[in-house]
């Protein structure tokens, strides 16, 4: 259920939005130790829907993203990063499309919905991608191992995973869940934006993030526990 946070054993459940740049550190930094430690069969990744639109009742400003690559970007450069080259209109006024494409790829189990998962923030991330288009939706779904595309399609068409997402963000919105990224363990446990204390210089969208320290061997520690 959406609203359980304590995972089964092997799972981390990941609250997080596309367009954060803290969980694309976060998802990279998964990624890349679960691989370090040889969990790859033994760990999957549950994402949730973090939505910062509807909790900020508006869409997150590309000056606020673009600012963020300049602060962030060097603490994980290989999760793939680039100012925004696109040309503006083409800049995301959503990311609900696509978080709705993650859920629907569970369909297809989990690591389905973590290929799509990741595609998405790379192609907005690393490639200047309208990620609120269909088609760069499914064009990123036929790049992830274990996604049909032609599912996808299906699911965004006749929004079969909307449902979930509406559950998502409303769990989101609770004290339960503090920020994106937020994850949740199978021994109870949580961890809001792990190893990474970030200020904030002025005001979003004209300010910039200010990072007093970060820990990135954290993540090792995380993926041991979720199958200890």
């Amino acid at each position: 259920m959406t609203n359980d946070l304590t995972p089964p054993s092997g799972t981390i459940v990941v609250f997080s939005d596309i367009w954060c740049s803290f969980a694309h550190v976060a998802v990279h930094r998964l990624h890349a130790a679960r691989r370090a430690l040889g969990l790859v069969d033994e760990v999957a990744f549950d994402h949730r829907a973090f939505p910062l639109e509807l909790l900020n009742h508006a869409p997150s400003p590309r000056s606020g993203t673009d600012s963020e690559v300049g602060g962030i970007a060097s603490l994980e450069p290989d999760a793939g990063w680039q100012m925004w080259r696109s040309p503006d209109w083409l800049y995301p006024s959503t990311t609900l499309p696509a978080l709705e494409a993650v859920q629907a790829a569970k369909e297809q189990g989990l690591r389905a919905s973590e290929g799509l998962d990741l595609a998405l923030r790379r192609a907005f991330w690393a490639e200047s991608r309208c990620i609120a288009n269909r088609a760069v939706i499914l064009e990123a779904a036929a790049t992830a191992d274990g996604v049909d595309p032609d599912h996808i399609a299906a699911a965004l068409d006749d929004g079969r995973a909307r449902r979930t997402l509406s559950e998502q963000a409303r769990v989101s919105a609770t004290d339960r869940v503090n920020c994106s990224p937020h994850l949740f363990l199978p021994d109870g446990s949580d961890h809001a934006n792990p190893g990474i204390d970030v200020g904030w210089a002025g005001d979003y969208g004209t300010g910039w993030p200010v990072v007093a320290s970060d820990d990135p061997d954290v993540y090792r520690d995380l993926l041991r526990r979720a199958v200890s």
